[in-house]
């Protein structure tokens, strides 16, 4: 009887140990989703979600699930945090982090330095300073995002790459 039980407890530990560690998505599934951000990041049509941000000279820290920047061919949409050093500080305490929405921007893609990465590249125009954001993107849908302004440290993010679905 005691070997019944050692060698059913092994057989159960062996079986939820393969199903466990089993992939969650097939390499077509891979391939596919690849394919799906490489056509969002060179359409602009994409949105990011950001999990954790890492400010310059402090821990980083994990995010609500609320900020994001959604970009289209026409607008950029940001709302996001800013933790750091700020050279210049807005009169209005609700710009303290970036939050705003701009139709004048420049928008380059480019491929990654490996192969399923890619680069995007957002430089805002119609703000009183000049501010960019740079997306390092993966295939399997995560991203960094590094935002550069003029009047603050830099800061960056980590998240993950949500595409824009399609209304019927």
């Amino acid at each position: 009887m005691k070997k019944f039980v050692r060698y059913g407890t092994g057989v159960l530990f062996a079986l939820f140990f393969l199903w466990a560690c089993g992939t969650t998505q097939t390499a077509a599934e891979k391939e596919r989703l690849a394919a799906e951000i490489e056509d969002a990041v060179e359409m602009s049509a994409f949105t990011f979600k950001a999990t954790y941000a890492y400010p310059t000279g402090y821990s980083s820290m994990y995010l609500s699930p609320y900020y994001d920047v959604k970009v289209s061919p026409d607008t950029v949409k940001v709302y996001l945090p800013y933790y750091g050093r700020a050279y210049r500080a807005p009169m209005d305490p609700r710009e303290g982090g970036f939050r705003f929405t701009s139709t004048d921007f420049e928008y380059r893609s480019l491929p990654g330095k490996r192969k399923g990465n890619w680069i995007a590249e957002i430089i805002i125009r119609d703000l009183d300073r000049p501010v960019s954001f740079r997306f390092d993107i993966w295939g399997n849908g995560t991203a960094r995002l590094d935002v550069t302004d003029m009047n603050r440290q830099p800061i960056s993010f980590q998240g993950d790459i949500e595409l824009k679905k399609e209304e019927p």
